[in-house]
Order: C-alpha cells, then sequence, then structure tokens
C-alpha cells in the first residue's frame, strides 16, 4: 500500500495505460480521480471502488481543466499526485505528415502537460509537496521511423521533465518521466500491424523478449509517485524490456 491515503488525478484514464495506472493506484491504497473525455468507461471502476471518482474533461481545455482541479481540490484538501497520461499518437512517415493531426498531438501531448502541471504544481506547494508523473516514450529516446511527429511531442515531455524537476524542488515537487516501449493495449493491433511492420521483427529487439503491458507502465508510476521515491526526480524511467540500451 505505498499510496495509502494519497490524492492521485490520472489523466487518459478511460482505458489502456490510463486505466491500468488508475486501477494499480487503488490497489497501492490510494484516492483516484480518473480524468478522460468520456470515451471507454470509467464507470465500472466507480462501481468497483469507493475512491475512484470519475471526471469528465478534455484536457487541451484549460478552463475545463482548472474546474476540475478546482473540485478535486475542493472535495479532498489536496492533490498528492498527477500522472499525465493522456495522449494521441498519429502515425505518418515524413512526407505524409498531416500538419492539423500534429497540433493535436502537439495540444494534448505537450501543451496539456505543461498546463496541467501548472495547475496541479501550485496545489501541491501550498500542500508542502507532491509528485508528478508525466508518460513520455521510448520513441522520443532512439527514435522510430514512421513516428517523428509523435516522436517529437515526447521528446518535448522529456525535456519538460527535467526542467520541471529543477524549478519545482524547492517547493517539494517532484517530476519524472516513464518512457514506455510497446505496451500490448487495446490500439496496439490497430497501431502496429496497420504500419506493415512484423511484431515479432519488434519483439526481437526487446531483449526481455516479451512486450510490455500496461501493468508494467502502471507498477512504475506508482512507485515514482510514492514515497518509496522521495529522492529520485528528473528523471526517465524506461520502462521497455531493455529496448533502449
Amino acid at each position: 500500500m505505498i499510496l495509502k491515503d494519497k490524492v492521485c488525478v490520472v489523466t487518459g484514464a478511460a482505458q489502456g495505460i490510463g486505466n491500468a495506472i488508475a486501477r494499480n493506484m487503488l490497489e497501492e491504497g490510494a484516492v483516484v480521480y480518473g480524468c478522460d473525455l468520456g470515451e471507454g468507461s470509467m464507470e465500472t471502476l466507480v462501481s468497483e471502488n469507493g475512491r475512484f471518482h470519475a471526471l469528465y474533461f478534455d484536457v487541451t481545455d484549460a478552463q475545463a481543466a482548472k474546474a476540475a482541479m478546482m473540485q478535486v481540490k475542493k472535495e479532498q484538501g489536496r492533490i498528492d499526485v498527477l500522472v499525465n497520461n493522456a495522449g494521441v499518437v498519429f502515425n505518418k512517415k515524413i512526407g505524409m505528415i498531416v500538419r492539423e493531426e500534429t497540433e493535436l498531438m502537439f495540444r494534448v501531448n505537450v501543451i496539456a502537460v505543461i498546463e496541467m502541471t501548472q495547475l496541479v504544481s501550485r496545489i501541491m506547494a501550498r500542500m508542502g509537496g507532491g509528485a508528478i508523473v508525466n508518460i513520455a516514450s521510448v520513441t522520443a529516446v532512439l527514435g522510430s521511423a514512421g513516428q517523428a511527429a509523435y516522436s517529437a511531442t515526447k521528446g518535448a515531455v522529456i525535456a519538460f521533465t527535467k526542467s520541471a524537476a529543477k524549478e519545482l524542488a524547492p517547493q517539494g515537487v517532484r517530476v519524472n518521466a516513464v518512457a514506455p516501449g510497446i505496451i500490448h493495449t487495446e490500439r496496439f493491433e490497430e497501431l502496429y500491424e496497420a504500419s506493415g511492420d512484423k511484431i515479432d521483427t519488434r519483439i526481437g529487439r526487446i531483449a526481455l523478449g516479451r512486450l510490455g503491458t500496461p501493468d508494467d507502465v502502471a507498477r512504475a508510476c506508482s512507485f515514482l509517485a510514492s514515497d518509496n521515491a522521495s529522492y529520485i526526480s528528473g528523471q526517465i524511467l524506461g520502462v521497455d524490456g531493455c529496448a533502449s540500451i
């Protein structure tokens, strides 16, 4: 129960990695506010666990995001943990990149991360500190053919994480990132098989010899959010089966 009684906010919690993060944090004893547009289902978590609360808003809507965080603050008195997980991905080769898709990726993957961090870090600073975990990607570290624009957004997340960690440390706010490798989510086959890439070829590049699971990422997030990581900030934790080395 490494997160017992901590108030955690997880964006993009309706499905995939975000849903696994929310579930793991509940298992670790946290009060969890899951945020999403409404796609997927968070109602199951609401019915299963009295410590889970669903918030429906667009992370790119600054006013809606502020209202949601003020609601958490009003109901719980504090926010201990923020996981910036909400993300958008469009896989396009150079020459086929669409500006509108790239702009949407930057709005969701980067600008919303910055704005959510600004909002929540103010609350955390008043309460004496907290932990922020951003979801980056192994593509930002290694690069990935066909994902240049997406990789650029996640590279920005890594740069922001390192700078925010230095700036917020005096207020007791730790900022880290998890950089997942290939994770077998609901969208996995759609994204990778549609690209024409061979899954076996991808797995062959992973030293541990398997795809990652949402739970692999979730456990890393819970650790970085916990007091067990109280002297860790500004770090990028690869959860990629040793693909990045």
